[in-house]
């Protein structure tokens, strides 16, 4: 159970309750047809058993699983932050199969909760809710990378419908998504933040093509998207028109919320099997490799202390952002959590290879093993999601309030 100080007894006890119950069904449905999805799936690792980890979502969605934190009126539990925490990370540590529906659940639901009309969530919620429609981000462009004030796909009104022409790229799971939500600039001459618009687009449409990258670990999550002459319906842009910019940060926040917790359960149970390996190889005999053993799982423990620091109060508590119709301004701590989490990533699949040795410059005849997938994949992890140059602007500008850096 997770350790969060708590004021109330009664409160305390409940969380034991969740957690309790969290685990135990855990246990009972790990099972059967479900049992070999245990460790499967998540970054770098996609392809793996898709279409079973889809059905095991919406088994949970059918157990009242998914959208925990929402408003019980959208099908939600209105679980608290510690009872998200809770459910996260013994699901991490029950070794369950990566989520599918993650970008629905965990960015756009709760962005439409918090800034949508009545009309959106009723007709998207329920899809997100009960995993019956997968979604996609349109963020990042070639020409933009972290960067996303620099976006240039460009989308006008065209009677009751938005047309949308330009390109997206490193879009997770675009191959499969039914829903992509695309920031683009509706303002002709607009720059930077101002004449941003938040699009709802259909994937399935004749002016969308998406492209497979195949990346350094031979699997292909990612996806160039193309836009020509899409189309979406004119009411589905979230907030006003222009007010893009606002909603994206909004977005962007929610994806750093309770669900880090589960995925520093994950990068415990990697680093405890690196440790293991180097033990068994001797490895582990080395100082400097016994060292940086050591470095890594004290920095976790910062990566939880500040998770759990900054976790109270903060936009993962869905029924308070969609009551006060507000994502909550995190100081920076977003940007600060991504720096973390991104380096000590990175770190390890460095410290992976140097367990290895000389036997991690060779492949295997079919596949990489899990390590070298590891190394591979974690280079990319200081890059998506907002690179270390562009988060350390965040806070230095937006939080420090140093001068701004130079730009074209």
């Amino acid at each position: 159970m997770v350790a969060i100080q708590t004021s109330d007894s009664d409160t305390a006890a409940s969380d034991a309750r969740f957690s309790a119950e969290v685990r135990e069904w855990l246990a009972e449905n790990l099972n059967g047809e479900f049992r070999e999805l245990r460790g499967l799936g998540g970054p770098g690792r996609e392809h793996e058993a898709f279409d079973e980890r889809l059905a095991w979502d919406r088994h949970l969605a059918a157990s009242g699983w998914t959208c925990l934190g929402w408003p019980k009126e959208y099908g939600g539990r209105e679980a608290t932050v510690h009872q998200q925490v809770i459910f996260h990370e013994e699901y991490a540590k029950a070794n369950a199969p990566a989520r599918v529906s993650h970008v629905g659940e965990e960015l756009l639901g709760p962005t439409v909760l918090a800034f949508g009309t009545q009309a959106q969530k009723d007709r998207f919620l329920p899809g997100i809710r009960n995993v019956t429609e997968l979604w996609c981000q349109g963020y990042s462009e070639p020409g933009a990378g972290s960067d996303l004030a620099a976006v240039s796909t460009a989308a006008h009104l065209d009677g009751d419908e938005w047309s949308i022409n330009g390109q997206k790229i490193w879009t997770s799971l675009a191959h499969v998504a039914d829903w992509c939500f695309v920031v683009a600039r509706t303002e002709k001459g607009s720059t930077r933040h101002k004449g941003l618009s938040y699009l709802l687009v259909p994937m399935k449409q004749p002016g969308i093509e998406v492209r497979p990258i195949i990346q350094l670990t031979g699997t292909s999550e990612f996806n160039e998207v193309f836009f020509d002459n899409a189309r979406t319906a004119a009411d589905l842009v979230v907030g006003e028109p222009g007010d893009g910019w606002r909603i994206a940060m909004g977005t962007l926040t929610f994806e750093r919320g309770v669900s880090t917790l589960g995925q520093q359960i994950r990068f415990a149970r990697e680093l405890a099997d690196i440790e293991a390996l180097a033990r068994r190889t001797g490895a582990a005999d080395d100082p400097l490799i016994a060292d940086r053993i050591d470095r890594a799982w004290v920095g976790l423990r910062v990566l939880r202390a500040h998770a759990l620091r900054t976790m109270e109060g903060t936009a993962s508590d869905c029924s308070q952002v969609a009551r006060n119709n507000t994502a909550v301004d995190d100081g920076g701590q977003a940007s600060v959590a991504k720096l973390l989490w991104a380096n000590w990533h990175r770190g390890l699949g460095e410290l992976a290879m140097a367990v290895l040795g000389p036997a991690g410059l060779v492949a295997g005849d079919d596949d990489l093993d899990e390590w070298q997938r590891l190394y591979l994949f974690t280079r990319a992890d200081t890059i998506y999601g907002g690179s270390n140059e562009v988060q350390r602007n965040i806070i230095s500008e937006r939080v420090l309030g140093l001068p701004r850096e130079a730009r074209p």
